[in-house]
């Protein structure tokens, strides 16, 4: 029987990649659904490959222009009602949250309630709230699933093995573009420089995030929730080659890792399928090409964006929404060349020391949290 998926962000990275799955095993998966952004000329595309039959786009003009061109049958939505339409209003049994920012956050909750299965790609929908999110996914017994490869690692490394015999985690870090740049030579990076990553192809925010070390700040917060483990119990490595993708210890001292080329559509395709596993037309690892691979104790002071999200993640509350929030909007304003590089991590500072935190909040309590810091760092 094949799977029924609904994807957010389509034409995104993930999303494109999600599809890329998709389409190499018709045997498996049958697209129920799509919401994407703007980008109308990849959605129409992939709304004639895969025949969903349901779409969702970012506003009602791009709704009204697509549903002249759309085959009979497809329904169009729009804006925040239509992403949480595809993600619940369907006959769909997972959704892929592949949306970028804290938009996801609705429509996940409201899949979630309908007892969808989650594979989850959107961090800031448990960065901002993870309370909320694992405890709605306990009480309706959703499974979620993580698709960021180095969750998708610890997801692994965890298959059948005892919780309380779990010692620590450690998330790898490739450094991203500028790993190898001291904080003086940051002083002048373009934009240019930062979207070039050495390893990933992934969208223009999680490059820069990846550059500033946020990403994997977002992902330590991330991993706090899926795994239910303290901060100091989670860990950070260096590892430029991208090709251990995370790794866990065990009470014993015995280490498991999951290592493989750096191929999003791996950890994409393993949350589809899970719990079974299917073939990948992908380039298979040889450790033997790849020789020697390094690490780095991860230095707080050259990537400071990281120790504020271990900070946030400790205070909790409405600290991990407002460091989100505040950074969404300092790449925005790098990418329009606004502000450098390094007034991303002096924003997402100065956001944070105005903010006073407030403890286990509900969700109109994050939404005013989120639109304040959008404000602040907007200033």
């Amino acid at each position: 029987m094949t799977k029924k998926i609904a994807l957010l962000g389509s034409t995104g990275s993930i999303g494109t990649q999600t599809l890329q799955v998709i389409d190499e095993h018709p045997e498996l998966f049958e697209v129920e659904a799509l919401a994407a952004g703007s980008n109308i000329e990849l959605v129409l595309k992939q709304i004639h490959q895969f025949r969903p039959s349901k779409v969702s786009v970012a506003s009602r003009e791009a709704a009204e222009s697509l549903k002249a061109q759309v085959p009979a049958g497809t329904k169009v939505y729009y804006g925040e009602e239509g992403l949480v339409e595809i993600a619940a209003g369907t006959q769909a049994d997972t959704v892929v949250t592949a949306v970028t920012g804290s938009m996801g956050l609705p429509a996940t909750l409201a899949a979630i309630d309908e007892g969808k299965t989650i594979a989850l790609a959107n961090k800031e929908t448990l960065v901002t709230a993870g309370h909320i999110v694992m405890q709605r996914a306990a009480d309706k017994n959703v499974a979620i699933l993580p698709v960021d490869s180095e969750h998708s690692a610890i997801f692994q490394c965890l298959n059948g093995e005892p919780r309380e015999r779990l010692h620590s985690l450690t998330l790898t870090a490739s450094g991203g573009s500028f790993r190898h740049l001291s904080r003086e030579q940051l002083r002048d990076v373009t934009v240019e420089d930062a979207l070039k990553h050495p390893n990933w192809s992934m969208g223009a925010k999680i490059t820069i995030d990846s550059a500033t070390m946020v990403n994997k700040g977002l992902e330590v917060i991330e991993a706090h929730w899926l795994f239910g483990l303290g901060y100091e119990e989670i860990n950070v490595l260096l590892h430029p080659e991208s090709i251990i993708h995370s790794f866990v210890e065990f009470t014993d001292t015995s280490i498991i890792a999951q290592l493989g080329n750096p191929d999003m559509r791996v950890p994409i395709q393993y949350a589809l399928t899970y719990p079974d596993r299917a073939s990948l037309n992908a380039k298979r690892l040889s450790l033997a090409e790849v020789a020697q691979l390094n690490f780095r104790k991860m230095d707080f002071d050259r990537f400071p964006c990281l120790r504020m999200a271990y900070e946030c993640g400790r205070m909790g509350g409405t600290a991990p929404t407002v460091f989100n929030a505040a950074n969404e909007v300092a790449v925005a304003r790098f990418l329009r060349r606004e502000i450098s590089f390094l007034q991303i991590e002096d924003t997402l500072e100065k956001v944070m020391q105005r903010h006073e935190v407030i403890a286990h909040p509900d969700l109109d309590t994050i939404r005013e949290a989120d639109t304040w810091a959008r404000r602040i760092a907007a200033e």
